[in-house]
């Protein structure tokens, strides 16, 4: 959610289920073996579907439970903004954030960090500062916040808005650029550095097909491949309105070949075409393989700061929209599973057998540095589709610190990881992941799975 105002960018599938339209609210009948919820939809193919929260809307049961049932990834809509986490230089608040974190974490989720630095929503002390005093002040700030939330973030948009709108495709001028053209590598440094296991985005709106601001940014995360900048995602707002852009596909597909990750950061989607769009920017993250998920910005059309415009999945009551149907029928459809990725690490492993017709297979990427690291498990379907399942795992000489999309039996030694609700059914031939981070060493986890 933007608290300023700018400008957003003015710009079918086969149903799988049969659906009555009343009104705003939409009466579904789901097809056999279709997953019912967004999360466990995206589970399916490997990826996520989230939504922006507001900490002040937590103790509303109708927003609570429309979040608990369909998400499996949550952003912070403002709680983790310069302006709410360093109110004054050098002194550092994380209650809302932290109880965003708490909340999803406790319920299976997990969490996209949103922003550690942007031009808007500064507090007061850094809107007064300049050249190398703010440049000491903006690197501070993300080595504090990315470490105070080390190990607990999915991935950081670690710079926000960053380009400037229009045929230039240069950067956006402000007391950040102003402190030095190097300003962006020096964040996703200092950022990895913090944080070694979280993914590393930039994320910018007005970017969602192929223009002169996409291409900007296109040529920076070019520029940052090539001289090994930490860089591992890039972030399409997607603020739309009746339409995606019909060249969305190859513009994720792009940066994907860059290397990177795309996620869709912040979807809303105003007018009269708005299921169709909705479907449409599904299926353009669903065909490139390195389009890892899709975050709505808000739950109900009231939770949005596009006030009056209805962009949401839900009406204002909590009913499901045409939207929604339109986006679940997609994710149900499928695509191709994204891929498994490496940050800066030391060492990465990948351990894969072949299916098992009847029953799955588990692969795990390691990624390991000195003291800790993250495995990323596979559990692939072998003939038969999986209405549950469990993987074993062996940890000689690490423990595990924080874990996703899975429940343990423990920290060390053998552990026993089984399905949680949105994951558990897994289309015959297809795959979704799980997850933990741990300290010490993560080698010799030769995961096995079992359909249970």
């Amino acid at each position: 959610m933007k608290l300023t105002s700018r400008s957003v960018s003015l710009i079918p599938l086969v149903a799988t289920v049969a659906a009555a339209v009343l009104g705003a609210s939409l009466i579904v009948t789901a097809t056999a073996n279709a997953a019912t919820t967004l999360g466990a939809a995206a589970a399916q193919s490997g990826r996520y579907y989230g939504t922006a929260v507001a900490a002040g809307k937590l103790g509303d049961s109708t927003y609570v439970n429309i979040l608990n049932t369909e998400f499996n990834m949550v952003t912070a809509e403002n709680e983790m903004k310069w302006d709410a986490t360093e109110p004054n230089r050098g002194q550092f608040n994380y209650s809302g954030g932290d109880r965003i974190l708490n909340q999803a974490v406790g319920n299976g989720k997990r969490v996209r960090g949103h922003a550690l630095l942007w031009h808007q929503q500064q507090p007061g002390w850094a809107q007064g500062l300049s050249g190398s005093d703010l440049r000491q002040a903006a690197i501070n700030h993300v080595t504090q916040v990315a470490t105070h939330y080390r190990g607990k973030i999915y991935a950081w948009d670690v710079v926000n808005e960053a380009f400037a709108d229009g045929g230039s495709g240069g950067r956006r001028d402000s007391n950040l650029q102003r402190t030095g053209n190097d300003w962006i590598e020096a964040a996703f440094r200092a950022a990895r550095a913090a944080d070694p296991a979280a993914k590393l985005c930039y994320n910018d709106y007005n970017t969602d097909g192929i223009n002169a601001k996409s291409t900007g940014i296109y040529n920076m995360v070019r520029d940052f491949k090539s001289r090994g900048v930490p860089i591992d995602c890039v972030g399409l707002q997607a603020h739309l309105t009746n339409n995606a852009p019909s060249d969305m596909q190859a513009n994720i597909q792009r940066f994907a070949d860059l290397g990177v990750d795309v996620q869709i950061t912040e979807l809303d989607i105003a007018g009269s075409n708005q299921a169709n769009a909705y479907g449409a920017v599904t299926r353009a993250c669903l065909a490139v393989a390195r389009c890892t998920g899709i975050t709505v910005w808000g739950i109900r059309d009231s939770d949005s700061w596009r006030t009056g415009e209805n962009p949401l999945l839900f009406t204002s009551s909590g009913a499901k929209k045409a939207a929604y149907n339109s986006v679940l029928d997609a994710l149900n459809a499928g695509g191709p599973g994204p891929t498994t990725t490496t940050t800066t690490t030391t060492t990465t492993t990948t351990t894969t057998t072949d299916p098992v017709p009847g029953g799955c297979t588990a692969s795990v990427s390691l990624n390991q540095w000195n003291g800790g690291f993250v495995a990323t498990i596979k559990v692939t379907a072998g003939s038969s589709a999986l209405r549950g399942w469990r993987v074993t795992t062996t940890l000689s000489s690490g423990t595990v610190t924080s874990s996703w999309s899975a429940n343990g039996s423990g920290t060390s030694g053998t552990v026993n990881w089984t399905n949680v609700d949105y994951n558990a059914n897994v289309p015959a031939g297809q795959s979704t992941e799980f997850g933990f981070q741990g300290n010490g060493s993560g080698s010799g986890l030769n995961p096995s799975c079992a359909a249970s």
